[in-house]
């Protein structure tokens, strides 16, 4: 994506050059009485430029509220919302940021190139057709109907759609579900440009991997709260140990009885084991199976992370 081109439109304030949006003891709650939902209980959070921020959770942990917050669609119950230091749905705020919609409000007969018109009209300074096509990776399509494209490529023109303002802050959720992996690779590298560029990108993805690959920053939501943050590597730190993974004959149930062992999971003959340390959990493994082939040890990774902080959350319930 060559936004280089153009000349950055809206002046910095001090304020912006840091924070483009935060929630500060941001509270969303829905319904009344005993029926009443806690969506988001007192968050904090903060989108800056120059970064991509993930925001990682459970179904129904809260991150879609707080989207919802940052991006003027809800209010809060309690707390505060800011967009580029004024409120969400300050129209002035709102012409500066992007968001991938999801598709379903999206007229089927429109061809792409008379939708990515419409939406570059809603803007005074709209990226260039021929940026958002390449971006999106939409080359070719700009003649079809909406309703005749793929979900995966409906999908990317959801996304070019979130670039057609030029915006300096960008929120995507769940951009590359249903997407192949050449489509999703062209994606990142739109993502890692933008916030190159100095733009604030925000992602949320069920693809941990994704997160890993792409992210600054990482916030995990669960019931409503930040349980953590930090860049991946840091997050990944906050589960010990290692991961041991070996074709054996082992059972979970006993491997879960060794010292150490905080997971245990099988996938065919392959015995998987989160563990404190690589070495007790080596040994009681060859004791019990000296047959066992193709022991590997590696750190844990980013699913294994959040796994471990949502489990521990769910315990604390």
């Amino acid at each position: 994506m060559t936004t280089t081109q153009q000349t950055h439109h809206h002046p910095p304030t001090s304020r912006e050059t840091s924070v483009l949006a935060d929630l500060l003891g941001a509270s969303k709650q829905f319904g009344k009485g005993p029926a009443t939902v806690q969506a988001v209980s007192g968050l904090d959070l903060e989108v800056r430029s120059g970064e991509l921020l993930a925001l990682l959770g459970p179904n129904g942990a809260g991150k879609s509220t707080a989207i919802g917050m940052l991006t003027g669609l809800t209010a809060p119950t309690s707390g505060r919302a800011h967009l580029f230091g004024r409120d969400p749905r300050d129209v002035r705020a709102r012409r500066r940021l992007g968001v991938m919609l999801q598709a379903s409000g999206v007229p089927q007969t429109l061809r792409v190139s008379e939708l990515l018109t419409q939406f570059r009209g809603y803007y005074p300074a709209p990226l260039p057709m021929a940026q958002i096509v390449s971006a999106a990776g939409l080359d070719g399509l700009e003649g079809r109907m909406f309703g005749e494209l793929s979900g995966g490529q409906q999908r990317r023109v959801m996304f070019g759609v979130a670039l057609a303002g030029d915006p300096d802050l960008v929120v995507f959720d769940e951009p590359t579900t249903g997407l192949d992996v050449e489509s999703r690779r062209g994606l990142w590298a739109t993502l890692r440009e933008l916030s190159r560029l100095g733009r604030g990108v925000v992602l949320t993805t069920h693809y941990l991997e994704e997160a890993d690959a792409l992210a600054d920053r990482i916030v995990v939501i669960d019931h409503g709260v930040v349980i953590a943050q930090g860049r991946p590597a840091e997050i990944k730190a906050r589960v010990p140990g290692r991961r041991v993974r070996a074709q054996t004959s082992v059972s979970v149930a006993e491997a879960s009885e060794w010292p150490g062992v905080v997971r245990a999971s099988r996938e065919g003959p392959w015995l998987e084991l989160l563990a404190g340390s690589a070495e007790p959990v080596l040994r009681a493994l060859l004791d019990l199976d000296p047959s066992a082939s193709e022991v590997t040890v590696t750190e844990p990774s980013l699913e294994e992370a959040f796994l471990a902080l949502t489990s521990d959350m769910e315990e604390t319930q």
